[in-house]
């Protein structure tokens, strides 16, 4: 019987991505994605969050595309394989890094939202000028 492994998530691209290459020459390019996770309110009635990272890798020439279009701030989508990995820090504790290996991914927002025109875009075929507004999403 196959097995399967996968992993998607939408979420913002938390630094510009790295591209670099292997020993053998094959480029990699590494970013890291935060997932927000709403917990329900607070004693306030405030909205409380936390928030996943993981460390998103991609390989050959979606590296390179990867470079090119994704920087700090932007919201994408990521579909891959996960993978924990445990590592030691500097102070010797035992931690783990959230690790996916890129399939796909592709860009959710346009340039325009992410250049400060607001967080909402117009839906499409709509005559009344209504906004779309991604926190109306139910998961």
């Amino acid at each position: 019987m196959a097995s399967m492994s996968k992993i998607f998530i939408i979420g913002n691209v938390g630094k510009d991505p790295e591209l670099k290459m292997t020993g053998q020459g094959r480029p990699v390019c590494e970013f890291s994605v935060a997932v927000n996770r709403v917990m329900g309110r607070g004693q306030g009635g405030e909205r409380q969050e936390e928030t996943d990272w993981y460390r998103v890798s991609c390989w050959g020439n979606q590296a390179e595309t990867a470079q090119q279009i994704i920087s700090k701030g932007r919201l994408v989508f990521v579909e891959g394989r996960f993978r924990p990995r445990e590592w030691t820090g500097k102070d010797e504790k035992t931690r783990i890094s959230l690790e996916i290996s890129a399939d796909n991914f592709q860009v959710l927002d346009s340039r325009r939202d992410r250049e400060g025109m607001g967080g909402t875009a117009p839906v499409p075929g709509d005559d009344e000028g209504k906004k779309f507004d991604p926190d109306e999403i139910p998961f």
